[in-house]
């Protein structure tokens, strides 16, 4: 078996109380559904009866049907904004074209009203819309008569049509206005660029070949001369500092380091590049022949040792003759430097110069260029513009006239009544939660527990009827037979046989209760008793059919014996006392010694005694009779009284010294409230046939073989109930 999660368990019980709420309240829920259906109803009935009629039109932005010349299209006329649709709905609706419907239909006399109530109507009965998808606008019109929805939806049509191609006519003649003053003041423009560009050519010489040609400049070289000039320069600037360099250093090297450095210096009549290689091949000779051991004066080290020294010589010479050539050509360079910076000089400024004289000859040429090719634009426009101001523009269609509507639209009877069923429903819904909110009565055993902190000793179903008067074994005993069974299993003390039955207020089944509990109890063999203590409002004798013109009245303020008031029911082993005469006081007659000696003496000679007892909120009588007995059993209709009266029920109780013992839920409707079913679903099940009925326990048979019908026998010892 799946386990159930305690939040799935908690959802499940929410869902059921809900149900229950429904359950027993659907009388109210569908009085409430039928009252507002019938009200959704009526209100239906009497509504006027509405017919609609609409047009449905085709509504194009300016500019949209002809292109006179192309490329020149306005991109202000013929777009579609997102608002588009919604400025045309404020149009149609606009107080300017629904004044042309009531001057053209003369509404005012029509409906004998001034012009701004029939302007207040026209704005409420007139409705726009989009068909969706498309550009298509719908113009519909409600009222009750059909023909005038019609002729109002047309006209409005054809009002708004002659007012939006007014609007875009006086728009058109303005703009054209506006634009032939535009041309005018770009021609003149244009010419103020052309004499400032004449003005330039002529200041500076150039020649002007029309907006196609290039720059040109007569009597000027191109800039190549200051371009080379600084070539030029730089290149003898380059040359100077690398001669500068060389020399720099030949004066920091010693002379051997002096003698390599110049033989790496790639220039004319270097003599020191060619011999310093032999100078070394001949060192190298010099070396190897020491190395073989030949000594300093032997003759071909001294030959070689003479080469060496000559080509030592030959080189310092041409490192003193490189230098002073270096020198030279430094002095050289720099007088080349000085004449290349001069001519860079000269030839920058000239170029400086045609640079401006030619900036300010493409500026003045690109402005009147500009402002040429702008005034060639809008003469072209100006023209197109007359041109299409001369063409039909229609630019609103109508594609279906308004037709006389044969069915009104409103009142729509199936969604009102829809709705009023719906609403009724929630609404009953509404109300019924609401009363279960407002409601503290008791609704369930656990409500009983909670509250009175009391156990629940049975629950009654509704409409049990008195035991002792159906046929057979009645399937409602075994309610009681439960209640029975408790009694016996919550008295803590077995000689607690003396059991008040009270109740807060009248009417909650208190008496029933008694009648068939004691009868229950002597079904079962117990001699029981029954005292009708309720001096106000005695019912226990109409069950049994039996005079209460003596009873315990009279017992308690005359001297009667006690088997003068006591009598024999019909059914075996139960016995009863009735109420006597209703005294005037019926609380001090209760409340005295002689009362206390009368239950000490019945609870000696009977298995059970059962005190009827008025309801305990009214009167003191019930608190007295609690204080006489030994057990207090209350009982509580289902539903009926708040919690907080149950709880005055108890401490009337216990404040008397009363010991309670339990709670009887009396009158419970299984039937809407499922949540007992459980609890009474097995009554008839469980029930006894007539034929299983066996004679009484021989306990039970003695005693009522012992007492007479008027003569209730005396006990000798106590007996318990099973």
């Amino acid at each position: 078996m799946p386990n159930t999660s305690p939040q799935q368990s908690e959802s499940a019980l929410h869902a059921f109380d809900y149900w229950q709420v429904i359950k027993n309240r659907y009388g109210l829920i569908l009085l409430t559904l039928l009252l507002v259906f019938m009200t959704a109803s009526v209100i239906t009935y009497v509504m006027p009866k509405k017919y609609e009629s609409y047009a449905k039109i085709e509504v194009k932005p300016r500019g949209t049907t002809i292109t006179v010349f192309k490329g020149m299209e306005d991109t202000s006329f013929g777009r579609v904004t997102p608002n588009f649709f919604n400025t045309e709905f404020e149009k149609i609706k606009s107080r300017n074209a629904l004044m042309k419907v009531i001057d053209n239909l003369d509404l005012t006399n029509n409906w004998s009203l001034d012009r701004e109530t029939v302007f207040a109507i026209l704005t409420s009965i007139v409705k726009t819309d989009n068909v969706r998808g498309t550009d298509l606008i719908t113009i519909s019109v409600r009222h009750s008569d059909k023909d005038v929805a019609r002729d109002i939806a047309a006209e409005v049509a054809r009002a708004y049509k002659e007012y939006r191609s007014e609007t875009e006519g006086k728009e058109g003649d303005m703009a054209l206005l506006e634009l032939k003053k535009a041309v005018r003041v770009q021609e003149d423009i244009v010419e103020e660029r052309r004499k400032v560009l004449a003005n330039i050519v002529r200041a500076k010489g150039i020649i002007y070949y029309g907006p196609d040609s290039y720059y040109r400049n007569t009597g000027m070289e191109d800039d190549n001369g200051a371009k080379n000039a600084l070539d030029t320069f730089n290149q003898l600037e380059t040359e100077k500092m690398q001669l500068e360099s060389m020399i720099q250093s030949l004066l920091k090297y010693s002379a051997d380091q002096l003698m390599v450095y110049a033989s790496g210096l790639a220039l004319p009549d270097n003599v020191v590049q060619t011999l310093y290689p032999k100078y070394l091949d001949q060192k190298t000779q010099f070396e190897g022949l020491k190395r073989q051991g030949l000594g300093l004066k032997h003759p071909n080290m001294l030959a070689t040792a003479q080469v060496l020294e000559s080509m030592k010589k030959q080189l310092d010479e041409g490192v003193v003759s490189l230098r002073d050539t270096l020198q030279a050509k430094l002095e050289l360079a720099e007088a080349r430097f000085k004449r290349a910076l001069s001519s860079k000089n000269d030839k920058r400024g000239e170029a400086i110069k045609r640079g401006l004289d030619a900036q300010d000859y493409v500026d003045a040429k690109r402005e009147f260029e500009s402002e040429q090719e702008m005034l060639q634009q809008m003469k072209l426009k100006l023209i197109g513009e007359e041109i299409t101001g001369k063409m039909p523009n229609d630019s609103i269609i109508v594609h279906d006239e308004p037709v006389s509507s044969q069915n009104p639209v409103s009142p729509n009877v199936t969604l009102n009544l829809m709705l009023g069923a719906v609403i009724g429903l929630i609404f009953g819904l509404g109300i019924a939660f609401f009363l279960e909110y407002l409601d503290t009565s008791v609704k369930t055993l656990e409500d009983v527990e909670r509250y009175l902190q009391v156990p629940v000793l049975a629950v009654v179903p509704k409409d049990i009827g008195i035991l002792h008067k159906q046929s057979g074994m009645s399937p409602d005993a075994e309610a009681y037979r439960i209640l029975r069974t408790n009694i016996e299993f919550n008295r803590k003390n077995p000689e607690d046989n003396a059991i008040t039955v009270v109740s807060g207020g009248a009417g909650e089944g208190k008496s029933t209760t008694l009648v068939n509990l004691a009868y229950v109890c002597a079904q079962g063999g117990y001699t029981t008793l029954m005292i009708d203590a309720d001096l106000r409002r005695p019912r226990l004798h109409t069950f049994f059919d039996i005079s209460n013109s003596v009873g315990l009245t009279n017992y308690l303020t005359t001297e009667l014996m006690l088997e003068d008031v006591i009598l024999q029911t019909p059914v075996d082993n139960l016995y009863f006392m009735p109420s006597g005469i209703l005294p005037a006081d019926a609380a001090g007659i209760l409340n005295s010694r002689r009362m206390s000696e009368l239950i000490q003496d019945v609870k000696q000679r009977f298995d059970l005694v059962l005190v009827d007892s008025p309801p305990i909120l009214g009167v003191s009588d019930a608190s007295v009779l609690a204080s006489e007995v030994d057990l207090t059993m209350i009982v509580v209709q289902h539903r009926k009284l708040p919690r907080n009266m149950l709880l005055r029920v108890k401490q009337a109780v216990e404040n008397v010294g009363g010991t309670i013992i339990g709670v009887v839920l009396n009158n419970v409707d299984v039937r809407s409230d499922s949540q007992y079913q459980y609890y009474t679903s097995y009554y008839t099940y469980y029930a006894p046939a007539e034929s299983q009925i066996g004679p009484p326990a021989s306990t039970a048979s003695s005693k009522s073989q012992a007492a007479s019908k008027n003569q209730p026998a005396l006990r000798g010892n106590d007996t318990e109930l099973y």
